[in-house]
C-alpha cells in the first residue's frame, strides 16, 4: 500500500523538525523531502504552524496510546507499573525514535496551540497519576512530580540519543540496567 501525500508530508516534516527545529525548517524543505508540491502541503495544512501542531498531537497521542496498552491501572504495584512504562517507551522508541525526539524537542515550542498543549497535558497526567499513586503508597520519593519525570525523561532521551549516535549499543542488558537505575532514582530506598 502506498503512502498518502499527507503521510509523506508528515514524515518529512517530523524528520526536519526533529533535526532542524521549527524555525530552521521551511515549507520548501518539507515539500522537497516529501516529494510533493507546495500546493499539496497547503491542501492538507493551512501553514507550517498547523502542520507542526498536527504532527505534535499525533505523536503525543501515539505515545500515550502505547503507554496505556495493557497498563496495570488496577494495580497498586508501582514497580510493576514502572516496568510497564519502561517497556512501552522502549517499544515506542524502537519503532518511532524520530517521533519521540520530535516531541521532546518541541514540547515547549511557542508555536504549539491549545490542542497541542492539551494533548501534552494528557500525557503528563498519565505520569502524574503514576507518581501520585506511588507517593501515596510511600514507594516513590516525595519530590515534585515534574522533577521525577525530568529524571526519567532525561535519562531515557539521552540514552536513545547516544544509541542513535552509535556511542552506546542498545542491548537487553543495557535497557534492563537503565530501567533499574531510573527506578532506583525515583523510589524510596
Amino acid at each position: 500500500m502506498s503512502e498518502t501525500k499527507r503521510e509523506l508530508i508528515l514524515e518529512a516534516a517530523m524528520v526536519l523538525f526533529e533535526q532542524r527545529g521549527f524555525d530552521g525548517t521551511t515549507v520548501p524543505m518539507i515539500v522537497d523531502k516529501a516529494g510533493v508540491g507546495a500546493g499539496t502541503l497547503y491542501r492538507y495544512f493551512e501553514n507550517k504552524e498547523a502542520l507542526v501542531n498536527t504532527l505534535f498531537q499525533e505523536c503525543v497521542n501515539d505515545v500515550l496510546e502505547t503507554l496505556n496498552q495493557s497498563y496495570p491501572h488496577d494495580s497498586n504495584d508501582s514497580r510493576k507499573q514502572f516496568a510497564h512504562i519502561a517497556k512501552q517507551l522502549v517499544s515506542y522508541a524502537n519503532k518511532n525514535l524520530t517521533a519521540l525526539l520530535f516531541v521532546d524537542s518541541h514540547v515547549n515550542g511557542y508555536y504549539l496551540d491549545e490542542a497541542s498543549q492539551a494533548a501534552y497535558m494528557r500525557l503528563r497526567t498519565f505520569f502524574y497519576e503514576f507518581i501520585d499513586q506511588g507517593k501515596k503508597n510511600e514507594i516513590i520519593r516525595p519530590l515534585p512530580a515534574d522533577a521525577l519525570i525530568a529524571i526519567i525523561d532525561g535519562a531515557f532521551i539521552s540514552l536513545y540519543k547516544s544509541c542513535r549516535a552509535g556511542e552506546i549499543e542498545e542491548t537487553p542488558e543495557l535497557l534492563a540496567g537503565v530501567e533499574e537505575a531510573c527506578w532506583d532514582a525515583i523510589r524510596i530506598h
